[in-house]
């Protein structure tokens, strides 16, 4: 459309259904007794999300694959403690709970027949795709999530901002590069280069031990990025200490293979979609077979209102 500016809004959607699950309770079900609050609560998350945000286009973001052999295989560690027990010795699959796995293929389902973009791309995390659609945008950009990890794509200059839910979605942290620069002192590339330094137990990544947020924070606003901090592990007028230099040296082998890991892919083969929020469902025999069957109710019609509008 000439003269409207193209956003983008992109969604790390096993994220938000995570945060539905937990915050609508499990009492919302369909009319045989399978709960489907994560279903709604992720209609309701997207209702709000365009009616406040109003985004051009959107992309619902998946998982195709949680913890990719290409990571594990550089750091083993990488979220090895969400493995789901039961699948240790066999192939990964993440620990979800009972009742919300059930529902992601409904999400899924709904999701198509709304017409809203959904993609996933096999060997890769929904970071990556999310990394991928940033790179390749040409207009602003809402990244919504609730991973600190995305917060290295924030970029002023392109308009890349990372909407992050406090409490649902009504109460979201706008956080571009004053935020991050006032949380943590760094701009986006610096917070992919903080949090391979600090480590970070949701991910399973060591870190260098001993360096700690407020540490790493130094040393990159003393030395500029990682590369510069390695650089300057090797030249002993640098200033260092000498425990700096002990831990960062010992801990350079983790530090060679750790920025593929932590950073995020873009340059993903994302298939070619259509990411124009839709006016009206793709498939509306099918979204009002969906609708009855799960028991959607009003979470689905105040999304459909909204996007007519």
């Amino acid at each position: 459309m000439r003269g409207v500016t193209v956003r983008l809004m992109l969604l790390d959607t096993a994220s938000l259904y995570f945060r539905a699950y937990f915050g609508v309770p499990e009492s919302v079900k369909a009319m045989d007794g399978t709960p489907v609050n994560a279903v709604r609560g992720l209609l309701e998350f997207i209702d709000r999300l365009v009616r406040d945000h109003r985004p051009t286009h959107l992309v619902a973001c998946m998982d195709a694959d949680w913890r990719p052999r290409w990571r594990v295989d550089l750091i083993p560690s990488y979220k090895a403690h969400r493995v789901a027990e039961e699948h240790a010795s066999g192939p990964d699959e993440e620990e979800v709970p009972d009742t919300l796995a059930p529902q992601v293929p409904v999400i899924e389902a709904v999701l198509d027949a709304l017409g809203i973009a959904r993609v996933g791309v096999a060997g890769y995390e929904a970071d990556d795709v999310i990394g991928t659609f940033t790179a390749r945008a040409d207009g602003p950009v809402d990244i919504v999530t609730g991973d600190r990890d995305l917060y290295q794509l924030v970029d002023d200059a392109r308009g890349v901002r990372v909407l992050y839910p406090l409490k649902g979605v009504g109460t979201l942290q706008i956080t571009d590069e004053s935020v991050l620069r006032e949380k943590y002192g760094v701009d986006g590339p610096g917070y992919a280069d903080l949090a391979l330094l600090r480590g970070d137990p949701s991910d399973g990544l060591p870190g260098v031990p001993g360096i700690g947020e407020k540490t790493a924070a130094k040393l990159l606003a003393e030395f500029g990025d990682l590369a510069g901090i390695m650089a300057a592990v090797d030249d002993p007028k640098a200033r260092l200490t000498p425990s700096q230099r002990k831990r960062l040296t010992e801990a350079r082998p983790y530090v060679e293979v750790a920025p593929k890991v932590v950073k995020v892919a873009d340059d993903v083969p994302v298939p070619e979609v259509d990411t124009a929020l839709p006016r009206a469902p793709r498939n509306p025999a099918g979204l009002t077979e969906l609708a009855a069957h799960w028991n959607l109710g009003g979470s689905l019609e105040r999304l459909l209102t909204t996007l007519r509008a």
